[in-house]
Formats: structure tokens, sequence, C-alpha cells
């Protein structure tokens, strides 16, 4: 499997031949020169870089090369080890740290690892510095630290409960509420860290029944890791046997956010963030972002409040860019991923929890009885696997070319706007493959839809 290299960090499987996946040389290339790429552009003195991961089965393995990479380019590392990728952005914040790195491969299969890079903020490098980092890595223009500059390795394991503090301290989390309301909970954690840190936040929130699935943070992943229908069927049914409120689903690194309700049906994981928003918004009245492959729902949900909805390019530092230029309170990803600036810039769903939590405590619905109340849209998420002879961009420039009479977006990939529907097509930033992500009243007419797409793309393929 080649390397891919993107906004989303350095993704691979693990072992191959130097480019053909994550190992160890190839780990050391790009970490090597992504600390001279920090050493160049931080503005923080600390000399330290944060270092987190979560469960998978190659974690200690990578924590060992990057550990020894970034000591041997005179870094002092802090090893927080096993933590969620929101835990480890507030840790380089908390810290003052010059930077951070998140291992892990967020929902892809057990197979696969990344280095996810952060700045000095705890924020995801932009598209111009990620580049530059791929730059320095294809030069190895890159030294090493002498024998008396080496840096070290602090361990400090406290980060997981100043995460869960930081959270019980936003203004709109109602503990009082949550814990009055006498929640059930079921969570999957699927064998990750969510394992470790959700059981902790929702007792801290004075839950006092949960239900737990796949919590052993051990890396063998029980089902498919990424939070969608389809790999949900368990917890679907022990809603149902335990009688549980509300389910939570999270992916391994725990920045996604997927909801079941108490009849087992999805909340679809769509609505995490319009759920949140509805909430947020009622109090905090402003400017809400998500990406151009994220549901109508959450437009309609702010223009409902008074407010003013943005789409941004896929990707979450495309929508923190979106959220920052527009002042907006709440924004995210149609993934699930929430992102609250209230406690940082970046997707969390322990935030999403808290926050949720406390929505549903004082609507006093069941978690079903939420979801109805909120614009009717079902979502459509197919894909074609790509090989090496297709050329993406000219597919993109024909189905442009083919809807021109509609309203096309192409800031990522391209975007139809049906008067009643649309259809997003793009290159994945993660794998091999065009995403075709489409939204109608119905999933029937979604499906139609975004299979007619896929029969344009097929047919231009030949």
């Amino acid at each position: 499997m080649t390397l891919i290299k993107s906004i989303s960090g350095i993704r691979g499987t693990i072992g191959g031949a130097l480019e053909d996946g994550l190992n160890p040389l190839a780990i050391v290339k790009f970490v090597a020169a992504y600390a001279t790429f920090i050493r160049k552009n931080t503005t923080v003195t600390t000399n330290k870089i944060v270092v987190g991961r979560d469960a998978r089965i190659s974690g200690p393995m990578v924590k060992q090369v990057v550990l020894g990479t970034l000591t041997g380019m005179g870094f002092d590392v802090v090893d927080i080890d096993l933590a969620t990728t929101p835990t480890t952005e507030l840790a380089v914040a908390m810290e003052g740290a010059c930077g951070g790195i998140i291992l892990t491969a967020s929902h892809n299969p057990k197979q696969w690892n990344a280095l996810k890079l952060l700045n000095e903020k705890g924020e995801f490098l932009n598209a111009a510095e990620g580049a530059e980092v791929l730059d320095i890595a294809a030069s190895e223009s890159f030294e090493f630290a002498d024998v008396d500059h080496l840096g070290k390795v602090i361990v400090d394991n406290t980060y997981k409960q100043k995460h869960i503090e930081s959270v019980l301290n936003l203004d709109l989390v109602d503990v009082e509420a949550i814990k009055a309301a006498n929640f059930r909970i079921a969570i999957d954690a699927v064998n990750s860290v969510g394992g470790i840190v959700l059981p902790d936040l929702l007792y801290a929130l004075g839950v006092k029944e949960i239900f737990k699935l796949h919590c052993a943070p051990h890396g063998n992943f029980s089902h498919n890791p990424e939070p969608i229908p389809e790999n949900l069927t368990e917890i679907s049914e022990l809603m149902k046997h335990a009688k549980a409120d509300v389910g939570f689903v999270v992916d391994p690194d725990v920045d996604r956010l997927a909801i079941i309700c108490e009849d087992g049906e999805m909340f679809g994981e769509e609505y995490t963030l319009v759920a949140v928003a509805d909430y947020i918004l009622s109090h905090t009245p402003g400017n809400t972002v998500s990406n151009l492959s994220s549901s109508r729902a959450l437009r309609d949900v702010t223009r409902a409040h008074g407010c003013e909805y943005n789409a941004a390019a896929v990707g979450e530092v495309n929508v923190v860019t979106k959220m920052k230029a527009t002042n907006a309170v709440i924004g995210g990803e149609g993934n699930g991923g929430v992102i609250y600036p209230a406690s940082h810039y970046g997707r969390d769903a322990l935030v999403g929890i808290a926050l949720f939590l406390t929505h549903l405590a004082k609507k006093k619905m069941k978690t079903s009885e939420l979801r109805a109340s909120y614009p009717p849209y079902f979502i459509s998420k197919q894909k074609v696997q790509l090989t090496p002879e297709i050329d993406v961009d000219a597919i993109l420039a024909k189905v442009k070319e083919k809807f021109a009479q509609y309203d096309i977006t192409d800031i990522d990939g391209v975007k139809i706007d049906f008067p009643d529907k649309w259809v997003h097509l793009r290159k994945s930033n993660t794998e091999p493959i065009i995403r075709i992500y489409s939204e109608a009243h119905t999933m029937e007419e979604a499906e139609e839809i975004g299979g007619e797409l896929i029969a344009v793309i097929n047919e231009m393929c030949k």
C-alpha cells in the first residue's frame, strides 16, 4: 500500500518497503521533517512536543520510533501515551508545547496507522504547512542533534483527567441536569482509547448506569471501526436489551461521535452536530460551519435560530479555518465531528457527549423524539475504488460540464446542488477512493442520485 500524504497527515499500512507503507524508516523521515518544520516556525520556546496514541496494535512500535526521532532531533517529548486525539490537542496548548503528533489512523482498520501533525495551538497543520513538511522529507534536509543536545522523554499520564475537567467546566455543560435525568447509557469504544476515557467522563457527568461494549483497549477492533450504521449492529441490539436511554459510539481516536436512540435506531452521525448546534444556538446565537459533504439539516437549524450557516471544503483544518473566518460559535463535520471553540478548535467526542446529554436532559425527551424534531434528510455515502490509471481531475471536470445547469461548488471536488437534493464527489484524503455523498428527503432518492453519478464515473473510466 502506498503511503497517503495529505492534509490529514501521513497515513499507511504497517510494514512494506520504504515508500510502500508506514514502516520505521518512513516514520523517521517524516517525523524528522516535521521536527525541522517546527524548529523553523514555532514561536514558543518550551522545546516540547506532545505525543499521544490510540490503542492500535502497532501503536507501541510507532511511538518508540517517534520518541527516538524527536529526541534525536533535540526536542523534549511529553509522552501522554494512550490518549484521544482531542486530549492530545488540548495537551499541546496546556503544555505550551511547540507542537504535537497523534499516532492514529482514525477510522481505518487495524493494519493502518498514521502521524497526525499539530502546530503550537494544538491544531492540525494547514495545506501549505503540510506541503512544507513533505518537501523537507522528500529532500531529507534535516539534521539530527549532537550528543550534548539530545532531547528527553517526559511521561505525563494526567491529561485524560485534565481533558474531562475541561469538559465539565464548559459553561453550557450542566452536570446537575444530566445527573437528575438518571440516564442509562450504552457505549461502544471499539477496543481503543474511548474505553479508557468515556466511562470516566460519564461517571463525572453523574451517570450511574453504563453498559459497555468493546472497552478493552487492545487494538484488535471487534468490528470495522468507522462509526457508521452497518458497523453498529451490536450496540443497536444492546440498546433494546439494556433499556438504555441513549448510546454513544466513537472511533479509535475519539474525535467522531455516533448516537443511538433508545429503540436501537441510529440517531444518524450527520445529526450529532445538528443536535449539539441546536443546543448551542439556543443559548449563544452565532454562525455555524460544516463541510460540503454534511447534511443540509445544520443549515436549516441555523437559519431557524436566525443565524448564518457557511460551508467549507472537507477536512477538519478547512472547517476550522472557515469557523475562524466567520467567528462561528459551533461547527464540525457530518461524520459525527463536533468542533466547539469554547473548548478548542478540534473535533471532540467528549465535548459532544457532554453537550448532547445536557440538551437531552433539558428537553426531557426520548432520544428518538429529539431526533424526530429535526429536518428529515437522508444521506447516502458511496465510493468508487481508484486504480492508478483513473484520472480523477478529468472525471470531475466532465461531471461539472454534464451538470452545468445546476448550482456547482468546486472548492473541494464537485458538489451539485439540485433544488431538493445534492451530490458531492471528491477524492478521499485518507483512502484511494472517490467518495460520492448524496442527500435527499428519502434514502431511495439519495441512493438513486448517488448511483447515477457512479454510473457516469464508470462510463468515463471505460
